[in-house]
């Protein structure tokens, strides 16, 4: 095996970035259960969002979570709660092939996360985790995850603040992938979505994001609600989108399901 690609291999998400050939589709995990990071992971995604933020995901169900979407070949990607250091380090300890950081205001913050992600001499994090071995190919020794971690995992941050977008260009030059999260965006440059009108000032600032990742030869990612909205970001040029919500997804079918069967 040549040396320094074991890890490469096994991060789908990465992989697709450097081919350049097609975007990253991804799916957004909020409800725990190895059983529905699997369900996720079988759909054709190249991704699957753990949402530690905003979904109902504890530890130890980002444990559970990120080896199931491993296992069958999807990048598990970790959205963390905070900006704290050792939510970056639980995240990663869990073999995750990324992290997703939000609500980030300063280009201190980034730099912190950065530190936060790479082994020394490139930041801080600690070696330890006996977990991270079993979601990249097998045969992978604790040595060549310490030595090939910093170049082979995603480190992504969210544009979503006023403050972040002024600086987004320095801070694309720093990550691996600034994130758009176009709602919490909306409600910080004073333009929120409303019955899902978006803003033309949204816009722009969504386009600005994705100038500033390409400016830097970095990548630039969206949330979105829908495969419809999915497609239209994926043909603006942005490299990673997520399509679907298990959380809603779930909830719209059995809605629209019950409304076949009653004739309605």
């Amino acid at each position: 095996m040549e040396s320094g690609l074991n890890m490469l291999r096994s991060n789908r998400l990465k992989r697709i970035f450097t081919e350049g050939q097609h975007p990253a589709m991804g799916l957004w995990q909020m409800l725990p259960g190895a059983n529905i990071s699997r369900i996720l992971a079988r759909s054709g995604a190249d991704w699957v969002m753990v949402d530690c933020e905003h979904g109902n995901i504890d530890d130890a169900a980002m444990h559970e979570a990120v080896p199931a979407i491993a296992a069958l070949g999807v990048s598990p990607i970790v959205r963390l709660p905070g900006t704290e250091s050792w939510m970056v380090k639980r995240a990663l300890d869990t073999g995750a092939h990324g992290i997703l950081v939000p609500l980030i205001r300063t280009v201190e913050e980034v730099k912190n996360v950065v530190a936060a992600a790479k082994f020394p001499p490139e930041g801080q994090r600690g070696f330890g985790s006996p977990f991270v071995l079993q979601n990249f190919e097998a045969g992978l020794s604790p040595t060549e995850y310490l030595q090939q971690a910093n170049k082979s995992l995603l480190t992504m941050v969210q544009i979503e603040t006023r403050e972040a977008l002024d600086s987004v260009e320095e801070i694309a030059s720093l990550v691996d992938v600034v994130f758009v999260g176009p709602y919490d965006l909306g409600n910080n440059i004073g333009h929120p979505i409303l019955g899902g009108r978006m803003d033309p000032e949204l816009h722009e600032a969504i386009e600005r994001v994705l100038k500033a990742a390409m400016a830097a030869g970095k990548k630039c990612g969206i949330y979105c609600i829908s495969g419809a909205q999915a497609k239209q970001y994926a043909d603006m040029g942005f490299h990673m989108v997520s399509v679907a919500t298990d959380y809603s997804t779930l909830g719209e079918a059995m809605v629209g399901a019950l409304a076949i069967a009653r004739g309605e």
